[in-house]
């Protein structure tokens, strides 16, 4: 199953992902299947995901949310993906949201950081 698209409309809202992680991949999949809002999912390394890199100004990072035309890296983008999922899963971004910023953003470098050790293709 192909998850990630090379063609990424400006219009719509998008996540970007690091298509050489296994554990990005899968946290893909994962999305895709639990999704209800519309959302693109492509790849940070594609021309497409590298081209809003650079509209956008975004340092490279391992996930990069863009939602109605505004970047969101890190925890922001990981917490706000929780919008366009379930229910079950919809009801987390009050929460989640509640731990501060720097927090946040500490156990997602951490994980980030480690990814590529704990996770295969």
């Amino acid at each position: 199953m192909v998850i990630f698209t090379s063609l990424l409309s400006e219009m719509e809202d998008t996540l970007l992902l690091d298509g050489l992680c296994g554990l990005c991949r899968r946290s893909g999949k994962f999305l895709v299947k639990r999704l209800v809002k519309p959302l693109t999912i492509g790849e940070l390394d594609s021309e497409v995901g590298k081209k809003t890199i650079t509209d956008f100004s975004i340092s490279a990072d391992s996930l990069v949310l863009i939602r109605a035309g505004k970047s969101y890296i890190r925890s922001a983008a990981a917490i706000r993906t929780l919008l366009y999922m379930r229910w079950n899963w919809r009801w987390l971004f009050p929460f989640a949201w509640l731990i501060p910023l720097p927090l946040r953003d500490f156990c997602y470098l951490l994980v980030a950081k480690s990814r590529h050790l704990f996770s295969s293709k």
